[in-house]
């Protein structure tokens, strides 16, 4: 991480061990929100409807939701905030270390935050105030699956499509 202190460093710099070691994080990243996909797609839903049922409880498919428990909302929470926080620090500054235009870095940090924090506390928001913050869960997902398409895209591109050539 010492390297990231020195304003010049750039991925593509990077020596090879490096950009394996990222390559590697990233790969799994990868495999990470997959499944999270697939956890959101197929296990809570993807509208509102869908996602509202699942925090809240009610029918669903002829079957009996029943509401999370203040407990489940606390695990999935602590879960959630600190690895999805490492997570996001890491993928932060490897974006911040490439060529991607100013406005696409700016645009994958804020919006990873954004969405991160607006999953962690739309789960919330959906089972104690309202079903409406449904909605604003699909913008959260949004936001992260588009924001951490930027932060792992940027990255390998420049570590194995742009690096120095001096490995």
């Amino acid at each position: 991480m010492k390297a990231f202190s020195n304003p010049g460093y750039m991925l593509a710099n990077a020596r090879l061990e490096v950009r394996l070691a990222y390559t590697g994080f990233l790969v799994l990243i990868v495999v990470g929100m997959t499944t999270m996909g697939i956890f959101q797609w197929g296990h809570v839903g993807p509208w509102p409807a869908d996602i509202a049922i699942y925090f809240r409880g009610g029918e669903r498919a002829g079957a009996m939701v029943f509401p999370k428990a203040f407990r489940e909302l606390v695990e999935l929470t602590h879960a959630h905030a600190f690895v999805m926080a490492a997570v996001y620090l890491v993928l932060a500054h490897l974006i911040i270390a490439t060529t991607a235009p100013t406005r696409v870095k700016l645009w994958a940090v804020a919006g990873g935050f954004a969405g991160l924090l607006g999953d962690v506390l739309g789960v919330w928001l959906i089972r104690y105030v309202s079903a409406w913050f449904a909605y604003t869960q699909v913008l959260a997902w949004a936001a992260e699956w588009m924001s951490f398409g930027l932060l792992v895209y940027y990255p390998l591109r420049d570590m194995w499509f742009f690096p120095d050539d001096e490995d």
